[in-house]
């Protein structure tokens, strides 16, 4: 028996890193979960794992950014599971430069993703949450509490050098968390934030050839952290490390928890002690 079982979650960028460990979290507790990435493969991959220790799982594959994604992904929770009880919302990536040189496509990017995405996910869901409280109070059931896991980064809470864009959509993020707890707690939803510190993953990894990017919509974008950079970010965590995708996943699960109920509108930092 796990802490979630009945429930179904939706978790995006599901299929890599933080997201996927989010996503096998979820599922080892009990929830059935909706798996979204970019790319097919590393969708389907999540779902097997899942799937291959006895949960149950679907994939939705597509950009977070894209028209209609967020109705496609809600409404896949509601017809494969008949229920949407946890949304995550952790798709992303950085395109970083210094503001001179900033783009304008390189700030709509990141701002689409990081907060017109999530913004896009929680207006789709509020039908199916508001009409599954509706049906619940006209059975004469209690109405379960429901949460809604917003991702951001200390970047959101103190600005990082190079990233005015990221760190700008990280800040949106606390505003739109904040209002959600107001307009969705007569639903019996919470809605929380967890901002992570350093996580090892693709995009804070030090690159092995010295250059690496990822591919995102046909860009080319470089990620990886320079090593001696890499090395004085972790002297500044007390813990003297970067965290892990499963440590940050379970900061994430603990907001999903019934412990949780009564924590709204909340920011949790996943940051090994880093003081902003």
């Amino acid at each position: 028996m796990g802490n979630l079982d009945g429930k179904v979650a939706i978790v995006t960028g599901a299929g890599r890193g933080i997201g996927r460990d989010i996503a096998l979290k979820l599922a080892a507790e009990g929830a059935a979960v909706v798996v979204n990435d970019l790319d097919e493969g590393p969708a389907t991959d999540a779902v097997q794992a899942i799937e291959g220790s006895g949960g149950r799982s679907v994939p939705v594959v597509g950009s977070v950014t894209e028209e209609g994604f967020a109705e496609r992904f809600v409404g896949a929770a509601v017809e494969q599971f008949g229920g949407l009880d946890i949304i995550v919302n952790n798709a992303g990536y950085t395109w970083d430069s210094v503001v001179q040189k900033m783009t304008d496509e390189q700030w709509d990017a990141i701002l689409d993703v990081h907060l017109k995405a999530p913004f896009r996910i929680l207006r789709a869901a509020q039908p199916a949450i508001a009409q599954l409280v509706k049906s619940a109070k006209s059975e004469g059931m209690s109405v379960p509490c429901r949460k809604v896991v917003n991702i951001s980064s200390v970047a959101g809470l103190g600005g990082n050098a190079g990233q005015a864009n990221y760190a700008a959509a990280k800040a949106g993020v606390t505003g739109l968390t904040k209002t959600l707890a107001k307009e969705w707690g007569r639903y019996n939803v919470t809605v929380n934030t967890v901002a992570f510190g350093l996580i090892q993953t693709r995009l804070t990894n030090a690159p092995a050839d010295g250059d690496s990017s990822i591919d995102v919509g046909g860009r080319q974008i470089r990620v990886g952290v320079n090593p001696d950079l890499l090395a004085a970010m972790e002297r500044s965590i007390p813990l003297g490390r970067a965290g892990t995708p499963e440590e940050a996943a379970g900061a994430v699960y603990l907001m999903c928890t019934p412990e949780s109920d009564y924590i709204s509108g909340q920011t949790v930092i996943c940051a090994g002690g880093f003081i902003i």
